[in-house]
């Protein structure tokens, strides 16, 4: 977007791939605030196409668009900012953890050379590390079948 290129709503939706609705409701949050042109349609600016990639970059990292109004917020106080920004961040490595877990899983299915995956040793202790408390089978393997 050139530096005083303005646009209308639906122009600058379409670039992002979004529905203009959407940045009416942000804007209705006051994640946005476009200028307003004679007869008051909203008129969009660089400034505003910064904010809706910040927007989307929040989004993309699991914030909630309150989260994002409260993080964009000039008035925010920053120790609380960053806080959150570590709470989020503690969250994210959790979510993480369990993909990678979960990849590792998937890749070991993809090369096990058991028949049935489901008499493979790696997955059974998965599993079995899975059951609640009450139903894990003595020593961690997998129930009998039945």
């Amino acid at each position: 977007m050139k530096s005083r290129q303005r646009m209308a709503i639906g122009e600058l939706a379409a670039l992002y791939g979004l529905a203009p609705h959407v940045l009416r409701h942000w804007e209705q949050m006051g994640l946005l605030t476009p200028a307003r042109a004679p007869g008051g349609r909203r008129v969009y600016g660089p400034v505003d196409a910064t904010r809706i990639a910040l927007i989307l970059l929040a989004k993309e990292a699991g914030l909630t668009l309150e989260q994002t109004r409260y993080l964009l917020a000039e008035a925010a106080d920053k120790q609380a900012r960053a806080t959150l920004y570590q709470q989020h961040g503690e969250l994210l490595r959790g979510r993480i953890a369990a993909a990678q877990e979960s990849l590792a899983i998937i890749e070991h299915a993809a090369a096990c050379h058991a028949e049935d995956i489901t008499v493979c040793p790696q997955l059974r202790e998965k599993v079995a590390a899975r059951l609640p408390a009450g139903l894990r089978p003595d020593g961690g393997a997998w129930p009998a079948s039945d």
